[in-house]
């Protein structure tokens, strides 16, 4: 019985349609999720593979809250200019997150294997999430930077500090890349 909830959750879940805020596959994390839910005993649930975005600062979230976002390198310039076109008087807080991604494990010693993977390939901040429904592996990332940076219609900080914040993030997001690369190799 345990046997087919696996395989008709797993094929449940890979079959419904993506409901992210982006409505599609991060590329660069897309080949490690196909080569996880190729695999017998695991199947993905989420995953990005890091980003850096400008939100409205709120407790929740839900649509409408992300007011610039990107899963690549990014400018000042860029950066800058989409914070200047938020005409909202609400607080807004730049974030650089680094890759997530959620795994469903058949057994507890599938996942701690995959955990031990994770590990090894720089995915510290990782754990087994649930064992009550499903046995449910996070691999995530350290490399993270949040802050205020926005605030009725002006910059909370200088720009000589935004664009030490976009060298830094974009290094971050870099390893978090690489992160992933290691992480498919052994899958």
């Amino acid at each position: 019985m345990a046997e087919y909830n696996f395989n008709q959750r797993k094929n449940d879940v890979l079959n419904k349609l993506d409901k992210s805020y982006a409505g599609k596959w991060d590329e660069k994390i897309s080949d490690l999720c196909k080569k996880i839910n190729s695999k017998k005993n695991y199947y993905t649930t989420s995953s990005c593979s890091g980003r850096a975005l400008v939100m409205i600062d709120q407790l929740k979230k839900g649509a409408g809250l992300f007011v610039w976002t990107t899963h690549k390198n990014f400018s000042f310039g860029e950066l800058k200019n989409s914070v200047e076109k938020f005409e909202g008087g609400e607080l807004l807080k730049f974030k650089c997150e680094p890759p997530i991604i959620h795994i469903v494990c058949k057994t507890l010693k599938d996942a701690e294997k995959i955990l031990e993977m994770g590990f090894l390939s720089g995915w510290k901040n990782s754990g087994i999430k649930s064992v009550k429904n499903n046995i449910v592996v996070e691999l995530h990332g350290t490399e993270k930077l949040e802050f205020p940076i926005f605030s009725d219609g002006k910059f909370l900080v200088e720009d000589k500090f935004l664009e030490l914040i976009v060298e830094k993030s974009n290094k971050k997001l870099e390893k978090g890349w690489k992160m992933i690369e290691t992480l498919t190799k052994p899958i």
